[in-house]
């Protein structure tokens, strides 16, 4: 009888959708964009949307733990994918590097290291997080403004598209959400 409950509990849950509250599961495109935009829109919300949730909870102490001397903070990881998209933007919608004030504001965050560790610290995680939802709104309004044919074009002195950047900016997304989540199991409680 222990058996049949079960499987008719797994049965059950076989055939109703039982949502993840961590992301959509189902990749299509986004409303207000072009098709392939829409798709990119919505993989990178969704995995947006995955690391805002495993640390939106962070406590101060944990959002600025550090494994060892190399490492980096959650906050300064987050900060990190905020500046990394940053520079995507201005890479693709512009086709430029950071001007002089740009370089000032992100690069240590883009970099990180030894600077990094020591300057990116005591704030929220919550402060991390606005930040790259401040940067996030940019994106998403300006691919609203571009189409297929814009996201399949070459950039202007580079080897890539504006499709494989902006694949590149959410596989770094998926590289530090890996870390971001070792760091979580090795923080001491």
């Amino acid at each position: 009888m222990k058996n049949f409950k079960i499987v008719a509990v797994l049965f059950i849950l076989s055939i109703v959708n039982v949502p993840n509250t961590n992301a959509q599961n189902i990749i299509e495109p986004k409303e207000g964009y072009t098709p392939q935009i829409g798709v990119l829109v919505s993989m990178m919300e969704d995995l947006r949307s995955r690391i805002t949730s495993s640390v939106e909870k962070t406590d101060a102490e944990s959002t600025d733990y550090l494994l060892d001397d190399n490492a980096n903070s959650i906050g300064a990881m987050i900060l990190h994918l905020a500046a990394t998209e940053k520079y995507y933007q201005v890479f693709t919608f512009e086709n430029r590097g950071f001007n002089k004030e740009e370089e000032k504001e992100w690069m240590m965050a883009l970099e990180l290291g030894d600077k990094a560790r020591k300057k990116i610290k005591g704030q929220s995680i919550k402060h991390y997080l606005a930040i790259w939802e401040e940067v996030r709104q940019e994106t998403i309004s300006q691919l609203k403004t571009k189409d297929d044919k814009w996201l399949n074009s070459k950039i202007d002195n580079s080897s890539m598209n504006n499709h494989w950047a902006w694949y590149h900016v959410m596989e770094h997304q998926a590289n530090h959400m890996g870390q971001i989540r070792l760091v979580q199991k090795r923080i001491p409680k």
